[in-house]
């Protein structure tokens, strides 16, 4: 499967039809549990000694389909799906650390993910130190005694930063901590982060791969190359008390952590994704190599136009060459630089919130990447909990408009925001 293209991968990996009763599509398995064969059966699942289902809160076959896919297309040794991206992230970060850990983390990261890193997460006694992830070195010197995992987004939402991966990669190897990239934004058929040396990748299905705004859900790919015996993650390398003395690193090797999401991340947290979210959300991911080309065809010509209207301050794409990031979109975005586009107006907070207002074809709502144009203004909805200082280092200003662009004709959305601008 390895040699095949995305467009291949994307339609057929995981889908093996003579286990389906020959299906060409994938079928919904909408079952809470599974008949074992006998209680040797039974047994052998819950030890490992086979593979197989248990319970849909550990897995499931359609589930088991979008988790194969998912690792093909993103080039890791496995996947696992979660209830939304949200869960993916927080799940992975529980199932990673523990109190007293340490996170480096980019400052440019979606407000609820920044939230959960400033906030939440320390009255877990996890803590995190935010850095300007435009200059790799701040990494390393941001690096503590108790430092476990590097944590950035591939295209930083809502600030649109293009990261430099594999020098980012460069220091989590040196500080001997895995780099969790999310690419979400970006998505698996923009951009590989496993490529560049990440390794653990988080999407929220919600967005791109899933691409019609109706389901929920979010994964986590295992790259499969990160050493947990280095010293630093004796979870791995020791008995665990949660599962029968199972020593992670010597049973399942590679996939050491990707057993350890399903069989105490999913076991403990909960955070399963419903099959039919996975067969929605299978639906998308079928057509998401096409579907991103003419997201990213639309983004550009739109921020282009956006350029030439007087009522605009300022434009940001890393499509375009005014970008500062277009020299690194050129290089780990080559092929599109996805569907985002922010922008601010000359009229600032006031007018930004009654150009949001007025759109007809662009929907005021908070999500990205449907295949419907979005709309939002994050200072005064998604990032209002941050403050000035943080809303900066995230990429917001008051004046800053988020257009999440869809497929509908580029003319007819050039003319919804014409209209909307006359409302200033």
């Amino acid at each position: 499967m390895s040699t095949q293209k995305i467009s291949t991968q994307a339609l057929h990996a995981g889908h093996d039809t003579t286990k389906t009763g020959g299906t060409r599509a994938v079928p919904i398995y909408q079952t809470s549990s599974y008949v074992f064969n006998d209680t040797e059966h039974a047994a052998n699942l819950f030890s490992l000694k086979e593979l197989g289902f248990i319970y849909t809160r550990l897995n499931n076959p359609t589930n088991d389909i979008l988790q194969q896919r998912l690792a093909a297309i993103e080039g890791g040794v496995g996947a696992v799906v979660f209830a939304s991206g949200t869960s993916a992230i927080s799940t992975g970060l529980l199932t990673l650390l523990k109190a007293g850990d340490h996170i480096v983390a980019s400052s440019s990261l979606y407000g609820g993910t920044f939230t959960l890193l400033n906030v939440t997460l320390p009255r877990l006694g996890i803590t995190t130190t935010f850095v300007d992830a435009s200059n790799p070195e701040n990494f390393k010197n941001a690096v503590q005694e108790n430092t476990k995992a590097f944590f950035v987004e591939s295209l930083g939402n809502p600030k649109l930063d293009v990261l430099d991966l594999e020098a980012i990669a460069e220091q989590s190897k040196a500080a001997g901590v895995p780099f969790i990239v999310d690419n979400t934004v970006a998505s698996p058929a923009l951009l590989n982060p496993i490529k560049h040396g990440a390794n653990l990748v988080i999407h929220s299905l919600t967005k791109y791969i899933g691409g019609q705004g109706n389901s929920l859900g979010g994964a986590i790919i295992d790259a499969g190359t990160f050493d947990w015996t280095n010293g630093k993650f004796p979870e791995f390398t020791e008995p665990s008390a949660g599962y029968h003395g199972l020593i992670y690193s010597e049973a399942l090797g590679a996939a050491a952590f990707t057993f350890k999401l399903i069989l105490e991340g999913l076991r403990d947290f909960g955070g399963a994704l419903s099959p039919f979210n996975a067969f929605q959300i299978i639906q998308g991911l079928e057509t998401l190599p096409v579907r991103i080309k003419q997201h990213s065809a639309n983004a550009l010509e739109l921020a282009k136009w956006l350029e030439s209207k007087e009522e605009v301050a300022w434009v940001n794409y890393p499509g375009l060459e005014s970008s500062k990031y277009y020299k690194l979109a050129k290089k780990y975005l080559p092929n599109g630089q996805s569907g985002l586009v922010t922008f601010g107006l000359k009229g600032g907070f006031e007018a930004a919130k009654k150009v949001t207002d007025a759109t007809k074809i662009f929907s005021l709502l908070a999500n990205i990447g449907d295949t419907k144009s979005l709309i939002i203004h994050p200072a005064s909805t998604t990032h209002q909990q941050l403050t000035i200082e943080q809303q900066a280092g995230a990429g917001v200003t008051q004046d800053l408009i988020r257009l999440s662009v869809g497929l509908e004709a580029i003319e007819d959305l050039k003319q919804d925001l014409e209209e909307a601008f006359k409302q200033i």
